[in-house]
């Protein structure tokens, strides 16, 4: 069972609203259907001062010195903090990806699109739903602070003199805690599928 606490945990604030998937991990870096790889590109047309292509040694481009991920005083951060409507714009799954690459595992903002939203549980990733005057006090912190604790199975973000609750769906709790997907899931409930097929063979042979 994943404990799911991310202590020490570094924050990063992206004081935008309305992130879309496109920037998060532009569509010309989507042609790998491997889910690493894409670190290096996460947020490329604000992170880099130049185009960005696959194959590009990115060691040699020139770094935005203005865009927050490029502040060495947010380096290894493992949550994004954001506002609202994160994750707009395509179904893209890369986007996450893109994320966990770089080494975020929780997500916090005022509201994310339903697709991305789910895409994070499917991919072991932890979205958290605070309201604005929460995520204020957040972004404030991390700028003044390194280190905050995300607890999943008490539901709370653990700040140096204070705790704040959140909310989560219990089935993508559990999904996230026992790091099942899609797959896992369907695995869990192979013998009623084996025992259906087996049923259907002898009532309805003519299935086959």
């Amino acid at each position: 069972m994943n404990e799911y606490t991310i202590h020490s945990a570094k924050m990063v604030p992206l004081d935008r609203s309305n992130i879309d998937t496109d920037q998060i991990i532009p569509k010309q870096f989507l042609k790998s259907i491997k889910k690493t790889g894409f670190g290096p590109n996460l947020f490329d047309s604000w992170r880099y001062l130049d185009s960005g292509f696959p194959g590009q040694d990115n060691s040699k481009r020139q770094l935005n010195p203005e865009f927050v991920l490029n502040d060495k005083k947010y380096k290894g951060s493992e949550v994004l903090i954001s506002k609202e409507n994160f994750g707009c714009g395509s179904s893209r799954e890369h986007a996450v990806w893109a994320m966990q690459d770089y080494g975020i595992k929780c997500v916090i903002a005022q509201s994310f699109a339903d697709i991305f939203y789910n895409n994070c549980f499917k991919n072991g990733m932890l979205p958290i739903v605070l309201d604005q005057k929460q995520l204020e006090e957040l972004i404030e912190y991390s700028e003044r602070k390194e280190a905050i604790e995300i607890n999943l199975p008490e539901q709370k973000i653990k700040l140096e003199n204070k705790i704040i609750s959140f909310e989560v769906d219990a089935y993508k709790k559990k999904c996230l805690l026992d790091g099942l997907d899609d797959i896992a899931l369907s695995l869990e409930k192979s013998n009623k599928i084996t025992s259906y097929e087996k049923n259907i063979q002898k009532t309805k042979p003519w299935m086959n």
